[in-house]
């Protein structure tokens, strides 16, 4: 059996997706991070994005991501991403105009690919089958996948789950579930990180699992820096999370 560690206090998730989940009680063990080399030189951070890509999931990654250059000499380089460079509107409503059309321009190599939620992301997205390819093959590549809220479901369509334990949206576990039984899901948690792969309940708590990441790539004063700019309460003691230990980070 692999050994899981849990982190699990009493948190309430405030999400774009609109549900709160009900935190089980669990002993929280003493929190250790996973081994991983920090980076040499700057990481490339794309963000898929599409049609009804939710504000939050989309923001909060690329606001704590893009402070990381304040903190660190190799901090990460973000950018957009999306099938072509037609203005993306947003579920809210902004308009965003992507930086790269992943069809026909030339990409930079992708450290890291962040998968915000979208509004079709349980649907539609899910049968576009040039998206999903571009998410198999960049995913592979990458060092490093995150995924805020229903963008676990794009991940798990393109088979980079099947592995690895993830989370999802509160309100769509039991869909999550039933659309890919095979997959090891844990519920009750704001992010779930396994090998190279960090899967991310969403909504407003996108910023502890990116948090989470800095943290780990960066170290605690980077995080803590970025916490402290972008008044955020971050202890990672604290948050309700599942690492699983037996996979070296940033390993498939």
């Amino acid at each position: 059996m692999k050994p899981i560690l849990y982190l699990i206090p009493l948190f309430f998730i405030v999400s774009a997706c609109e549900t709160t989940p009900q935190t089980s009680k669990q002993e929280r063990l003493p929190f250790l991070f996973p081994k991983v080399e920090p980076p040499t030189k700057q990481w490339n951070v794309a963000f898929l994005i599409m049609e009804g890509v939710y504000n939050t999931e989309l923001t909060a990654p690329m606001d704590i991501f893009q402070h990381t250059i304040f903190h660190h000499p190799h901090g990460m380089k973000v950018f957009t991403v999306a099938k072509d460079k037609t203005p993306i509107k947003t579920f809210e409503g902004l308009a965003i105009l992507p930086d790269y059309d992943y069809l026909n321009d030339s990409l930079p190599l992708i450290d890291v690919l962040v998968v915000p939620s979208a509004e079709h992301h349980l649907d539609t997205d899910l049968e576009d089958s040039v998206m999903i390819d571009f998410v198999q093959k960049t995913g592979t590549q990458a060092k490093f996948v995150l995924s805020l809220c229903d963008g676990a479901f794009v991940l798990a369509k393109a088979g980079l789950l099947d592995n690895v334990a993830s989370t999802t949206f509160p309100g769509d576990i039991e869909k999550y579930k039933k659309m890919f039984p095979h997959l090891k899901v844990h519920k009750d948690v704001l992010f779930v990180h396994d090998g190279k792969f960090v899967t991310s309940a969403g909504g407003a708590k996108s910023f502890e699992a990116s948090l989470y990441l800095v943290e780990l790539l960066y170290g605690k004063k980077a995080a803590d820096g970025i916490a402290r700019g972008m008044v955020i309460d971050w202890e990672v003691n604290k948050v309700p999370a599942v690492i699983e230990t037996a996979r070296p980070a940033g390993s498939l």
